[in-house]
C-alpha cells in the first residue's frame, strides 16, 4: 500500500491558546472551511466537533486534546477540488485551562508547528505563555493569531505589543485589521500588499481587493518593516536590499518560511474566527510557512543495547519509529494509545516492538481520528498521527519501534501534582469498579496520581487543580458508573532539608539461625539545581529532585548491596521525617559502613540507610515546602484595591500591574493553601465581573508559624 499524500504536503500541528481566547471556535472553521464538516458548532450551544466530551459541552472549555485530519487548498488556487493540489492536516485542539496542561505538553512533543491564538482585548495571558514556554522547550515553529477584534475593546496593537514584550522580539506584523469592534471588515496583508474582505453566510468568499486609502501608508510602513526582518535573515538577499532591490515577493516567501521553520521569525496574523474573518488566510499561512515532516531535523534517540545515540530521518523505507504520546479509554473500542510516526510505516495486524520496556505486542487495528469519530486505516506512514486499538503494556511516552533496529526518543516530562483529595467507595460494589476506573484514568493522565494512605488504608487522588480533579471524579461516575464520596481538596506539600548532616545506620539481629548485619554511613545535603547538559559521574544516581553517591572504597559495603541502600533511602523520602509528606531536592553520599560474611543480607542493608537516613533528615535543618501559584485577576479598576488587599492578606506577593482592555490586571504569586475557594471570594467582591487564572509557578518553605499548624494537624 502507498501514502495517499506526498510528506511535504502534510502538516502537524497544534491550535494552542489560553482558555477563552477562541481557540476551540477557531478549531471549528478550520474543520468547516477545509470540508470536513458541513455545520460549525458554537462553543456557547454545546455543539463542537472537537470539544466532543460531556464535560466539555457542559463547561465550554476544552479539557482533552483532541485529533483531526483535514484536507486544505489554498484560498488563491484556482483548482481547489485537484486533489493533487490539497495539502493534509492532521491537527491538534489542546485544551487552555492550566489545569489540563499536560495535554498541551505532550501534543507540543509530537507536533511540527503550532497555531497561537490571542484574544484581541486580552492580548497575552498566563497561559499563552506558559504554552509558548513548551513550544520553546520543544522548538516548535509557531504563527500567531490575533482574534476576537470584533469585540469591544480589541485593540491589534496593544495585543501584539504585548506578544513582543510577554513572549518573544521575533514576532513580526503580517496583517493589520481592517476596523476594530463592531467596524472589523477584514485585513490588510502586507506581503502582497491586498486586502482582504469576506462574504457569504460563513465568510465562505475571500474576495482580494485594494487597500483602504486610510490605512495606506501604516501598511508601506508596517511592509518596509517586514521586508527588512525577512531580508536580514538571508545574506544574498540582504546585499541586494541594501543596493536598492527588493526580493521578489515569492523569494521573500521561500526566505520567510526557511525563517519560521529555524524559529527566526513569528508571523502575526489578524481576525475574528466567530464572525468568520481571517482563518482561511491563517490556513494558507500553515501551508506557506510551517513544516512539513521533511523540514524538519531527523528525531535523535538513543540504542537500547548500546546507549550510542541514533537518528530516523523523516521517510518511509526507514525503520519503524514511533512514540506514543496519548491513551484514552473509548466506550466502544476500548483503549486507544494516539502514536506520531517518525519513521518507517505500521500495517494492521502486525508486531511492533516497544523498546521502553522490552515488550512486543500486536497491533490489532489503526484508526485515523476525526475527534470523538474513528476512521479505521490498513496502513500508517512516517509523519502521520493515529491511534492503535487494543495496545496493553504501551503508556505514555513509550517509543514504539521494528525489533530489529531498536531505538529508544526522549521521554515526555510532567509538571507534579499540587492538589490531593481523599477518595472512598460508596458502596462495597463500587469499590473493585474504582480501583479498575482510578488505574484507567492514570494511565491516561499522566498528571493524575493515585495513592494509598499506610496509616489510614484511604485513596488519595492528586491533579494539577480543584477543577482537574472535579473532572477526573465526574468521568469516573459517567464513564464507569463508579459512586464515590470525596474528601475536600489538599495542598501536595513537599519535604526538604535545608542543612547538611551525616550519619550512621547498623542493623544487627540475632537469632536462633542465620542473623541479619548491615552497616552504613551517610551524608547528606540539599541537591542544589541540576544542570540537565552536565555530565553525570559513573557513581552518581541522579533525576531531578534526588542524588545518589557510591563513594564506598575497598569493598567495605560489597557492592551487591549498594543497590538495596539507594533502595532503603528511596522508600526513606516517600514519608518525610517532619509530617510524612514526600521529600525532595536531597543528596545522599554512601561514603562508609561494613558487612557480615554470613550475616549480611540484602534486607539488612536495606533497613540499615532506612535508618541512617531518617537520623540525618532529622539533623539537616528539615522544612516544609508549598506550591506557590503564579495568579492572574482582572477586575474593573474599582475593585482594584481591595483585591491587592485580599491576595496580599493571603500572603501573596503582588509582581505589578498592568492595562487589559476596561479592566486592570493584577500579578501575584500566593500560596496554593491560601487559593482554595477564591473565584467564588472574587465574584461576591466584584458584582461578578473579575475572574482569576492561577498556575504552579514553584515551590517555596513554609514561614514557621504556618509549618507548626500543618505537622500539628498530622500528628
Amino acid at each position: 500500500m502507498k501514502r495517499d499524500y506526498p510528506l511535504d504536503k502534510v502538516r502537524n500541528f497544534g491550535i494552542i491558546a489560553h482558555i477563552d481566547a477562541g481557540k476551540t471556535t477557531t478549531s471549528e472553521r478550520v474543520l468547516y472551511y477545509t470540508g470536513s464538516q458541513h455545520k460549525i458548532g458554537e462553543v456557547h450551544e454545546g455543539e463542537t466537533t472537537t470539544d466532543w466530551m460531556e464535560q466539555e459541552r457542559e463547561r465550554g472549555i476544552t479539557i482533552t486534546a483532541a485529533a483531526i485530519t483535514c484536507f486544505w487548498s489554498k484560498t488563491n488556487e484556482p483548482d481547489k477540488k485537484d486533489a493533487s493540489k490539497k495539502y493534509r492536516f492532521n491537527i491538534i485542539d489542546t485544551p487552555g485551562h492550566i489545569d489540563f496542561t499536560a495535554e498541551v505538553k505532550r501534543s507540543m512533543r509530537v507536533l511540527d508547528g503550532a497555531v497561537v491564538v490571542f484574544d484581541g482585548v486580552a492580548g497575552v495571558e498566563p497561559q499563552s505563555e506558559t504554552n509558548w514556554r513548551y513550544a520553546d522547550e520543544a522548538n516548535v515553529p509557531r504563527v500567531c493569531f490575533i482574534n476576537k477584534l470584533d469585540r469591544t475593546g480589541a485593540s491589534f496593537e496593544d495585543s501584539y505589543a504585548s506578544i513582543l514584550d510577554r513572549l518573544s522580539l521575533k514576532a513580526i506584523r503580517m496583517q493589520i485589521p481592517i476596523g476594530l469592534e463592531n467596524e472589523h471588515e477584514g485585513m490588510v496583508d502586507l506581503l502582497s500588499m491586498k486586502a482582504y474582505t469576506f462574504s457569504g453566510k460563513m465568510g465562505d468568499d475571500v474576495i482580494e481587493g485594494e487597500i483602504p486609502a486610510n490605512l495606506l501608508e501604516d501598511a508601506k510602513k508596517y511592509r518596509a518593516a517586514l521586508v527588512e526582518r525577512i531580508v536580514e535573515q538571508d545574506d544574498e538577499a540582504m546585499a541586494a536590499y541594501l543596493e536598492g532591490n527588493e526580493p521578489s515577493y515569492e523569494k521573500l516567501k521561500a526566505i520567510l518560511r526557511k525563517a519560521v521553520i529555524a524559529n527566526e521569525i513569528f508571523p502575526v496574523y489578524c481576525g475574528s474566527a466567530l464572525k468568520n474573518k481571517g482563518v482561511q488566510l491563517v490556513l494558507d499561512a500553515v501551508v506557506d510557512y510551517l513544516p512539513s515532516p521533511l523540514d524538519l531535523k531527523p528525531v535523535t534517540g538513543t540504542n537500547p543495547k548500546t546507549g550510542d545515540p541514533i537518528e530516523r530521518h523523516a521517510s518511509d523505507d526507514e525503520p519503524f519509529c514511533a512514540l506514543a504520546f496519548k491513551l484514552q479509554t473509548d466506550p466502544f473500542v476500548g483503549a486507544l494509545t494516539f502514536f506520531r510516526v517518525y519513521s518507517g510505516s505500521i500495517t494492521a495486524g502486525s508486531y511492533i516492538y516497544n523498546s521502553t520496556n522490552g515488550s512486543k505486542e500486536r497491533v490489532g487495528r489503526i484508526v485515523r481520528l476525526q475527534a470523538d469519530k474513528r476512521e479505521e486505516v490498513e496502513q500508517v506512514f512516517t509523519g502521520e498521527i493515529a491511534a492503535a486499538v487494543g495496545l496493553k503494556d504501551t503508556k505514555t511516552s513509550h517509543t514504539l519501534c521494528d525489533e530489529n533496529n531498536p531505538i529508544i526518543l526522549e521521554q515526555i516530562k510532567f509538571p507534579e501534582p499540587v492538589v490531593s483529595l481523599r477518595i472512598e467507595p460508596k458502596t462495597k460494589a463500587d469499590q473493585e469498579k474504582m480501583g479498575n476506573a482510578l488505574h484507567k484514568l492514570s494511565d491516561e493522565d499522566p498528571t493524575f496520581r493515585v495513592t494509598g494512605d499506610e496509616e489510614t488504608g484511604e485513596t488519595i487522588i492528586s491533579g494539577m487543580g480543584e477543577l482537574h480533579l472535579e473532572i477526573l471524579v465526574d468521568r469516573m461516575k459517567r464513564e464507569f458508573n463508579v459512586e464515590a464520596n470525596v474528601g475536600k481538596p489538599q495542598v501536595a506539600y513537599r519535604e526538604t532539608i535545608l542543612g547538611a548532616s551525616d550519619a550512621e545506620g547498623k542493623y544487627i539481629k540475632q537469632t536462633g539461625g542465620k542473623g541479619q548485619y548491615g552497616h552504613v554511613k551517610i551524608k547528606m545535603k540539599k541537591l542544589e539545581a541540576i544542570d540537565p547538559e552536565a555530565k553525570i559521574a559513573k557513581n552518581v544516581t541522579r533525576e531531578e529532585h534526588f542524588e545518589f553517591i557510591n563513594n564506598i572504597k575497598g569493598g567495605v559495603v560489597p557492592q551487591e548491596y549498594i543497590p538495596a541502600v539507594e533502595k532503603g533511602v528511596r522508600e526513606s523520602m516517600t514519608r518525610g521525617f517532619l509530617a510524612g509528606f514526600p521529600m525532595v531536592d536531597v543528596s545522599v553520599d554512601l561514603y562508609d559502613g561494613s558487612y557480615h560474611d554470613v550475616d549480611s543480607s540484602e534486607i539488612a542493608f536495606k533497613i540499615a540507610a532506612s535508618m541512617a537516613f531518617k537520623e540525618a533528615a532529622s539533623r539537616a535543618k528539615p522544612a516544609l515546602l508549598e506550591p506557590i501559584m503564579k495568579v492572574e485577576v482582572v477586575v474593573p479598576e474599582k475593585f482594584m484595591g481591595d483585591i491587592t488587599g485580599s491576595l496580599s492578606g493571603k500572603r501573596g506577593q503582588i509582581e505589578g500591574m498592568e492595562e487589559r482592555g476596561m479592566n486592570k490586571a493584577i500579578h501575584a504569586k500566593v500560596p496554593l493553601s491560601e487559593m482554595f475557594g477564591y473565584t467564588t471570594t472574587l465574584r461576591s467582591m466584584t458584582e461578578g465581573r473579575g475572574n482569576m487564572t492561577m498556575e504552579f509557578d514553584h515551590y517555596d518553605v513554609v514561614p514557621q508559624n504556618v509549618a507548626a499548624d500543618i505537622i500539628a494537624s498530622r500528628k
